[in-house]
Parts: C-alpha cells; sequence; structure tokens
C-alpha cells in the first residue's frame, strides 16, 4: 500500500513530447519555444526602476495581517476594474497568492469531498489538478468548435453532474480566446441560479483582446443572479507573473454573497499567504499595467500577424478562431494527430508547440503556439515550419 495520497500523481514520467524537447535541450539543438508563457522572459522591456521602487515601502516592516487583503490594494484592484469592466466594491474582495490558489479556496469553500465542479473543455489543463488536491471532480463540459468555443448551455445541461457545485468558465477562454457574451453571461446566470450552482469565472486574460470591439461582456456586471466569483490577478493584468498576488471579487444576491465572503475571509485567515510588500506595492504596479498591457498585446498582435500570413500562403494550415489572450490556437491537417504534428515540428525544425490534446480539445488535430517570443525568434521558427508546410 502505498504511503501517499491519491490525490498526488502516481507517475511523474514526462510524455513524449516532454521527454523529446528536454532530450534535444541537452543535446544542444537549437530549439526556440513556442509554448512561453512567461512574459519576463520574452525580451519585453519592463519600467524595471518604477517595478522595485514600488516594494520599497516602510511599511512592510511590520506584520499587520489582514485576512481579507490590504485595504490599499484592495481599492486599487477596485479602481482598476472601475476603470475596464464594471464598479467594483474593495470590500467585496478577498486577496490570494495567486488565481490557482484561489481555486483551491474555492473548492474548499463550496464543495464536500466527492462534489464536482464543471469545467470546459477545450481549455487550460489546471483544473482536474487543482481539484483533485481538494477531494473535488473536474467534470468537463464541451465548448463547441463550431461554435467558435463559445459556452453552450445545452452542452452544459447534458454533461451537468448530480453532485456539481460551480460552473467554471474561462473568459476570454486559454486557448482559444473566446469571450463571453452578454447573452451568453445572462444565460448562464440563470441555469446556475435555478440549479443553486455557483459561477467562477476566470478573466486574468479579459484585458488582451485582439480587436478593441470585440464582442464581450466582464462577469463582474451584472445579473449576478447566482453566487459569482470572479478571478483575477497581477500575473497577467501587470505581466507580472513573479508578484504573486491574485484575487477574488464576490457577487450575487445579497445574504449569500455575504455568507461567502465570511466563509472566504476564514479561509484566508488560516493561511494569511500574500506577502506584505507585494500588497502594498500593488497600487503602483496597477498605475503601471496599462503600459505593459499595450507592450504585450503589441507584441502578441505582431507575431498572430506574422502567422497569419505564414498560414495563408497557400497552407492547408489555418488560424482557427480567437479574440484574446496570448495564444494562437492552429488547426493542422488531420493526416497526423496534434501529438504527431507536434513531434515532426520539434524533430524535423526544433520548434517547440503544444498539441490539442494538452488542453482537451475533442477532435484532431490543433496545435497551441505562444504568441509571446521575440520578434526574431517567432519569424526563425516559422521561417522552420514552412519546410513542413510545403511539404503537405
Amino acid at each position: 500500500m502505498s504511503p501517499f495520497s491519491s490525490r498526488t500523481p502516481r507517475s511523474f514520467r514526462p510524455n513524449r513530447l516532454t521527454a523529446r524537447a528536454a532530450a534535444l535541450r541537452q543535446s544542444g539543438a537549437p530549439l526556440i519555444d513556442l509554448t512561453m508563457s512567461n512574459p519576463t522572459q520574452a525580451g519585453i522591456a519592463y519600467p524595471e526602476r518604477e517595478i522595485l521602487l514600488a516594494l520599497n515601502d516602510a511599511r512592510a516592516l511590520r506584520y499587520e495581517p489582514s485576512p481579507q487583503g490590504h485595504p490599499e490594494a484592495r481599492r486599487s484592484i477596485a479602481e482598476w476594474h472601475a476603470r475596464h469592466e464594471a464598479a467594483v466594491d474593495p470590500d467585496h474582495l478577498i486577496l490570494a497568492s495567486s488565481t490557482s490558489e484561489a481555486y483551491s479556496w474555492l473548492f474548499k469553500l463550496l464543495c464536500q469531498p466527492g462534489d464536482a465542479v464543471m469545467t470546459p473543455r477545450p481549455s487550460y489543463p489546471l483544473f482536474e489538478c487543482l481539484a483533485e488536491l481538494e477531494g473535488v471532480r473536474a467534470v468537463q463540459y464541451p465548448l463547441p468548435d463550431h461554435w467558435g468555443w463559445r459556452l453552450d448551455i445545452a452542452e452544459l445541461e447534458i454533461h451537468l453532474d448530480p453532485r456539481a457545485r460551480a460552473v467554471v468558465v474561462v473568459n476570454p477562454n486559454n486557448p482559444t480566446g473566446t469571450y463571453l457574451r452578454a447573452e451568453d453571461w445572462l444565460r448562464l446566470q440563470e441555469f446556475a441560479a435555478t440549479r443553486g450552482l455557483a459561477v467562477i469565472s476566470d478573466e486574468v486574460f479579459f484585458d488582451y483582446a485582439w480587436r478593441p470591439a470585440s464582442p464581450r461582456v466582464s462577469s463582474l456586471q451584472e445579473p449576478h443572479l447566482a453566487l459569482t466569483f470572479t478571478l483575477g490577478g497581477l500575473s497577467k493584468t501587470a505581466a507580472l507573473p513573479q508578484m504573486k498576488l491574485g484575487w477574488i471579487h464576490v457577487a450575487g444576491p445579497e445574504e449569500l454573497r455575504r455568507e461567502a465572503l465570511e466563509r472566504l475571509e476564514w479561509i484566508a485567515d488560516a493561511y494569511l499567504p500574500a506577502s506584505a510588500p507585494v500588497q502594498l506595492a500593488a497600487p503602483r504596479w496597477l498605475a503601471l499595467a496599462p503600459e505593459m498591457q499595450a507592450r504585450v498585446l503589441n507584441r502578441v498582435l505582431g507575431n498572430l500577424d506574422a502567422l497569419r500570413a505564414c498560414l495563408d500562403a497557400g497552407s492547408a494550415w489555418r488560424v482557427a478562431g480567437g479574440e484574446g489572450g496570448w495564444t494562437a490556437v492552429v488547426e493542422a491537417p488531420r493526416i497526423h494527430s496534434g501529438e504527431e504534428w507536434a513531434l515532426r515540428c520539434l524533430e524535423e525544425a526544433y520548434v517547440l508547440v503544444q498539441p490539442g490534446f494538452f488542453y482537451d480539445f475533442e477532435r484532431e488535430a490543433f496545435l497551441a503556439v505562444s504568441l509571446l517570443p521575440a520578434p526574431e525568434a517567432f519569424l526563425e521558427a516559422l521561417g522552420r515550419l514552412k519546410q513542413i508546410l510545403r511539404s503537405i
């Protein structure tokens, strides 16, 4: 009998693509990584002096714990959202060290062991891990690709687990980049409210729309017929993943909202994870966020244009959908699976991309391509991949 919990993986053996990429790196092969998700390693200019000066705050020398989060940090987060999405009450915010930690707190808040949370497919492959660590089941509901991977309430109802306690949406979805529309949001709120479900909306990429006029709605906006939690964080909002700070906004019917905040504050008090220096620096970093978002988005859109130009040149490949975020989904010919295409890109072109099965795409053959790399490296990668495209 194993001494370890079944909530941790039975095996840590890497998949074929990861193992092969590691071997090629070790051999010195000139790999170009198009799976990058870290903006601090993408050659994007940061206002370094201003970022570091924000940490020079004498108040950080005192320990003054606040389970809900420092009031000044919460006010600055509320002001940020008020400029962009909707009016937010600072007293309706709870600070955590990351959105991953926020998920774990919400699963603790809402679920008994063995309960379920409904998670979208395709989407970011972290929900199952976070749910299992809390003794909760992540049950997937499909986002139909023929509808641009938009939320389909009929599919959600078909797949709804009897022990579901919450529905997770990612707005925009990662990696498909699909935003919630106002009509989607209303239907989801009605669906959740009539079934006693909470809604958890992950909006970390919300500010990175590829087109300013994209039809989109934030989950911070009304209606809030069901208990609703909106997640954000400095990792994407200010392009500062190393400055660990995330937040949960709580909305919904007044009595439920008040009790949820009280219980979340109790959970937060047990951990007190967000450091004082980061919370105190958050207002100044959020003041820099528009500049950082503009630099990241400029990089993303430049690489997206280059990718589209490459694939539009008589290729059987295409950029599939996408309205926002840092990733492009590429549909390849179905003569191979996404994994086989990714291995071929790696072996023949020394270019690392992610196959669609990493994100649980329902069919073949999709690849996920990061739009963060430096333009020179991205163009070099496309040049190498052209040899593979021509062979189709």
